[in-house]
């Protein structure tokens, strides 16, 4: 099973409105405030998993390349798609207010563009699903995560992460429910599941059992929600951030590692169902309870898998923004990665039609070939747009038709 993104994506669907990088023609605005503005450091972290989304989709398989190339390609597997949750969360509380969560006419009127943009995410997600390309769309499955989040909005950084960790822990348990309970429920659910009888990948796979479920997943989300309400620009918070992101990413790769290897010896037999499945079986999940308990391989959804993950992706966000603040020229210079980072839905979306319509590695010779010309192409295109436009095409999109019913709350 290959890994996502997005936004993606927004990630994927970006519920932040990007900021223009200079004035357009689309008129210019006035700068946001740093208390409601995104971080360019946030889009930079997009950007680059945006970039490792690319590698897991088109770049080679890291089994077939050695050296630093074959370890980077492999340290994207099931990271980018964390690292995109994870800013997800994240840009959840920039939208609803970072220091002050917005309220009344105002609070009702995110809740209301935030719920719209999930149930878009859903019905873009079913349709890109429905494309049939080798690769698990984790657009709807966004979706859910942002409804999950709805009543969380205005929860402090504390409350936050303490969900994020109850999750984590609880979630990989909660995979298994489906295993115990009566089919015939499941059945009846599904009959009236409306995305289930599109492409039978319906509710039960988004919140239970699909790639990205939303019962363990949403720890990233939460863990980004957490992550938004704490001053990132201060340095000595950040400091703190990176060597809590150390910790976690120890505890969590570092501690499936001692379980398997030096307190017992499940090692044997994880490997051993692992190479009698094949490298085409997919993600670990699908093996024995210890392997969907203990390992802490790319998508196997387990505790340790996801406290190394968010640990990861709170040490790239942390640098992203630390780079951000101590190296002023870095922000002109990375104008077109930080440009590509404000439209990741667009990219995700992008790159699907072009894997699905094209035949890009018999175009262009190899998979090293095809991932350097879509980062480039992405890169440029995404360059160009923001020197116009204040939202990438598909971002804006989600702002009309999020926007203005908004404004119809009172």
């Amino acid at each position: 099973m290959l890994n996502s993104v997005t936004e993606i994506i927004p990630p994927l669907a970006q519920v932040t409105d990007s900021p223009p990088l200079e004035a357009g023609r689309s008129g210019a605005e006035p700068p946001l405030s740093p208390a409601t503005g995104r971080l360019a450091g946030v889009d930079l972290a997009r950007a680059l998993a945006v970039f490792g989304m690319f590698a897991v989709h088109v770049g080679p398989d890291p089994s077939n390349v050695g050296g630093i190339l074959g370890g980077l390609l492999a340290l994207f597997q099931g990271r980018s798609s964390a690292l995109f949750a994870t800013l997800a969360g994240l840009s959840l509380v920039l939208i609803s207010g970072r220091g002050r969560p917005k309220s009344g006419r105002e609070g009702r009127r995110v809740r209301v563009r935030i719920a719209l943009r999930a149930v878009i995410l859903i019905v873009l997600g079913t349709a890109m699903t429905m494309l049939g390309t080798h690769i698990s769309v984790i657009i709807p499955y966004y979706g859910v995560y942002f409804l999950l989040a709805l009543p969380l909005l205005r929860c402090r950084a504390g409350t936050l992460a303490v969900a994020a960790a109850a999750v984590a822990l609880a979630g990989p348990f909660l995979t298994f429910a489906p295993m115990v309970l009566p089919g015939s429920w499941l059945d009846t659910f599904a009959a009236y599941d409306p995305v289930n009888r599109l492409d039978g990948r319906g509710f039960i796979d988004l919140v239970l059992v699909g790639a990205y479920p939303a019962v363990t997943w949403m720890s990233y989300v939460l863990a980004g929600m957490a992550l938004g309400r704490i001053d990132l620009e201060a340095a000595p918070v950040r400091r703190r951030l990176a060597a809590l992101g150390c910790v976690l990413g120890l505890a969590g790769y570092g501690g499936s590692w001692l379980v398997l290897n030096v307190f017992t010896d499940l090692h044997v037999a994880v490997d051993a169902a692992a190479a009698a499945r094949g490298p085409a079986s997919g993600a670990d999940h699908e093996g024995s309870l210890t392997e969907r308990l203990l390992v802490a391989s790319p998508h196997s959804g387990t505790a340790f898998e996801l406290a190394g993950n968010i640990g990861v992706a709170v040490i790239v966000i942390v640098a992203a923004v630390a780079a951000m603040a101590a190296l002023p020229r870095l922000r002109r210079i990375s104008g077109p990665v930080i440009a590509l980072g404000t439209m990741s839905l667009s990219a995700y979306v992008a790159h699907i039609l072009m894997i699905r319509l094209v035949d890009l590695q018999g175009l262009l010779g190899s998979t090293v070939a095809v991932l350097v010309v879509l980062i480039v192409a992405t890169t440029a295109f995404a360059t160009v747009w923001s020197r116009f436009f204040r939202r990438g095409p598909l971002e804006f999109l989600l702002h009309v038709l999020t926007a203005w019913p908004a404004r119809l709350m009172r």
